[in-house]
Formats: structure tokens, sequence, C-alpha cells
């Protein structure tokens, strides 16, 4: 590919030297340049890529995307100075790969909560009707039943832009994706074309990044000015700014706004699952869901939503949720003959916590115990309100660690117990995880319910100085089995 292909979509000021030039990679870490390549200068928040400029043309880079001018570069390399380089590198690696979302149908799924659930209730319903489906998320990347590798929920835009076009070489028709704030403000989905967008909710999160509320919707508002349609979920107060700055179709949903397009009514919620009425179109249309919880309602209805804008018929549809058995750490039962009710979910935000345990209330026939943490290196004004939550909503708590990363386990627990204080709920801190589960599991008695938040999914623990296997599904069958 000619550089001036590569760079067409891309506002850049100048362009030193030659833009006929082939290109065969494009790369922003110089460690991977090669012969032929184009380095893309990323300024990041550890360090900046025009350091390594030189290095990459040592390599073999030919060309070179910068937001300014470097020294010491052979005549012979071509320099493309752009404003923004890590939108840049997105657009170019859509042109470099051939703009591979628009071979398939791309839905984005954005919001505080829920997103992950939604892309696997829309891939279970993919699935049952034959289609081959690629999922891009938290839990990991996956091509029809292959399990990709995966760092972050939404990938930088050259890995993306890569993976995509794996997709389509492998015939992948549709695919869904969990789409971060990060990603949106970063540029990371640059150039990528979405045939639908869903908004689950919003709530705090990521303010150590965006500062404020405000900034946080902005950046999620970002997908649905690049979407062809919109799911939109208007019982949420941001919903009515999605809506705004949504620049296709439009479908609402809600369970108690009553203008919504998609509308659940005659809720019914146990440990088993939940079932609704569907109102759409002034039909409805009975619904049954695997997954607990009002917010799984929620998320059905956006992915009922999504498939519809697929051209997905009803029926098939609603027989695909109810063929979907969970998502691994969310609101994951684990099986045992104690009668305690052990249940694993991801949620590590206010919001989050309060969606499971109202949950748990549903069904509760005694005590609720919940084991819970706040990660490091994030947001320290929501494990307050987070232990808050926990407090006022639980008979017992555990406060112990998530992922303490770079700072101190003890002090993350001290700045999570001032909110736990005033609730009265009585608690424990326990700074290791392991002994924190199975002290909550060790207490419970028969019909009490053992909340463990937080990590999900995760298998890892992060700390300052290593990162362990981790996983609370299996701690908490092995805590299970030791009870005697």
């Amino acid at each position: 590919m000619k550089l001036s292909d590569l760079i067409k979509n891309i506002e850049y000021t100048s362009v030193s030297g030659s833009a006929d030039i082939d290109i065969k990679a494009v790369c922003y870490d110089s460690r991977k340049a090669s012969e032929g390549s184009v380095f893309v200068c990323i300024t990041g928040f550890a360090t900046d890529g025009h350091k390594y400029a030189a290095s990459a043309v040592e390599k073999g880079a030919v060309a070179l995307i910068a937001e300014h001018e470097i020294e010491n570069i052979p005549e012979n390399v071509t320099v493309v100075i752009c404003p923004n380089t890590r939108k840049a590198l997105a657009f170019a690696a859509a042109e470099f790969y051939g703009h591979p979302s628009d071979k398939m149908r791309l839905v984005g799924v954005t919001g505080t909560n829920g997103k992950t659930t939604t892309t696997y209730l829309i891939k279970t319903i993919l699935d049952n009707l034959g289609y081959k489906t690629g999922v891009i998320g938290t839990i990991g990347n996956m091509i029809g039943d292959k399990q990709l590798h995966a760092d972050r929920t939404t990938p930088e835009s050259l890995e993306l832009q890569e993976l995509f076009d794996e997709m389509v070489k492998e015939n992948v028709t549709d695919a869904v994706m969990e789409v971060s704030s990060h990603s949106l403000a970063l540029d990371r989905v640059a150039g990528v074309h979405y045939k639908t967008a869903i908004f689950t909710n919003l709530t705090q999160d990521h303010l150590d990044y965006h500062k404020t509320m405000e900034n946080y919707m902005k950046a999620k508002g970002i997908l649905f000015t690049m979407a062809d349609n919109a799911v939109i979920n208007i019982d949420d107060a941001a919903g009515e700014y999605m809506l705004s700055v949504s620049k296709g179709k439009v479908l609402t949903t809600a369970i108690d706004n009553e203008k919504a397009d998609l509308r659940a009514e005659n809720i019914s919620i146990t440990a088993e699952g939940v079932s609704y009425t569907l109102d759409y179109e002034g039909k409805q249309y009975p619904v049954k869901l695997n997954i607990p919880g009002r917010f799984s309602i929620y998320n059905s209805l956006g992915a009922i939503g999504a498939c519809l804008f697929s051209g997905i018929k009803m029926e098939d549809i609603i027989h695909g949720l109810a063929m979907n058995k969970g998502v691994p750490g969310r609101f994951q039962s684990i099986k045992n003959d104690k009668g305690i009710t052990v249940i694993v979910d991801y949620a590590h935000t206010p919001d989050g916590l309060v969606n499971i345990l109202e949950t748990a209330h549903e069904f509760a026939k005694k005590r609720i115990i919940t084991v819970f943490g706040c990660g490091g290196d994030r947001d320290k004004t929501k494990r307050p309100i987070m232990a808050e939550a926990v407090g006022k909503m639980s008979d017992f708590a555990v406060i112990t660690s998530d992922n303490p990363r770079t700072e101190d386990p003890e002090q993350i627990l001290n700045d999570v117990e001032v909110g736990i204080i005033p609730t009265g709920c009585p608690y424990h801190k326990i700074v290791d995880r392991r002994t924190a589960i199975n002290e909550a599991i060790n207490m419970a008695e028969k019909d009490d319910v053992v909340i463990i938040a937080g990590k999900g999914h995760e298998d890892y623990q992060i700390f300052k100085d290593k990162t362990i296997h981790f996983d609370d599904v299996e701690v908490a069958t092995e805590a299970i089995k030791a009870l005697s």
C-alpha cells in the first residue's frame, strides 16, 4: 500500500519526503518496526513514542507519523506531521486492513455496567441461528468458538483493526464488542463502522481518568455519533444525552419509562432467572432469562434492540435469549449441597454493587454476607460510596483486597471502612482475599447468601511487585468443599 493511500483519511499539516512509497506494515512499538513499515509516534502516559523514532528507522521503518519534527532522522525517511497521532494510528490501521468493520454487522456496547452480559446475550442469539460471530471484550476476544487473548476491554486501534481483519478472513458475519470510555476518549475506535450502538447505563467509574461525570458521559456519547443505529436505555438519566448525539435510527428501552419502544412489564425475579412481558409495537412477547436481576432485563432489552436492527425476527431473538446459560463472573452461582447461595460477580462500582445486592434481596431467605474490595490506582472517591451501598444492603461485610496494584492494601481498606462505619453493618477487615472468602463462607449458614464481588471472571490479582493467579470461583469452591 502506498503511504499516500494510508494517510488519505488522516488530518495532517505537512509531509516531508515522498508519499509515493510502499508501506508493508504499521506499528507504534519501535520494537516491532520492520523493513518497509511506518512508525506512528504515540505520546503515551508513561513514555513518548517520538523518542523511539530513530530506533524504528534503524529497524527498517521508511516513514514516520509524528506530532512534531524529530531530529536526526535520515532524509530518505518520509515524515508526516499531524495534530493527533492516536487518531492517525486508528485511521491508518483501518485503511491498511481495508476497513474490515464495513464487511460485518458490528454492534458496540457502552455503559458503566452490563456491557459484557449484553455482548454475550447477542452472541447466544446469533450462534443459535447459525451465524459465525466475533466478540471483543473484558472476558476475552472470540472468533466463533475460538478464544483469543485480550489485554484490555477495547484493544488499541491497530490490534483492533487486525482482529477485525482476522474475523473477516474467518467468515465472521456479525461481531459484538464492548466499547470502553477510555477507547472512545483515546481514539482507539476512530475509523470503526458500527451498525448499532447500545447504551446500558452511566454511574460513577473511571473518574481518576475522566475527572468529571460530564466528561465520562461525553466520552461514552462519542459511540453514538459513529453508529448507523442506536439502542438507548432511557430509564437512565444519561440516556437523554445519548439520544441527542445519535445520528441514526433509535430504539429506546426501559422498564419504568412508558414511552420506550421496547419495554419490560410483569416482571418476575427468582434465584434462577427472570421473566417478563416485552411490549413492542403494540404486541406483547413473553421473555425468559437464566440470569437473575433487574439489570439482566435491561441488558436483554439492549440485545433485543440490536438484533432487531440486524434484521432478526423477534421470535428468534427471544428463543436465543432463553438459550443463554449465563456469563462467567457475572452473577455466577456456585452450586453446592450446603444450602448456601454463593454468587461471584464482577461488580466494582457503587451501582454495580447495588444491582447485585438488590437481586440477592429478591430471593434471600436469611442473611446476605458480602465480600468486596476496591482496586488500587483507580478512582478513590468511589470507595466509601461502595462501602455505604454494601453496608446498607448486607447483614455482614468482609472488606478485602481487590487488585491493590501500586497502593498499600491496608490503606485501601481504611478508605473503604470510612463508608461502612456509619451504616452500622457489622464487618471484618481482612487484607488477604483468600482468607476473606474463606471467612465469609465459613460463617454462612443454610439459606444465607454470600456475594463475592469485584473480580468476577478475572483469574489473577495484581500487586505492586507481582501478579498472582487468583480466581474467586476456584477459591470459593475450595472453601465450600472444606466445610465439614
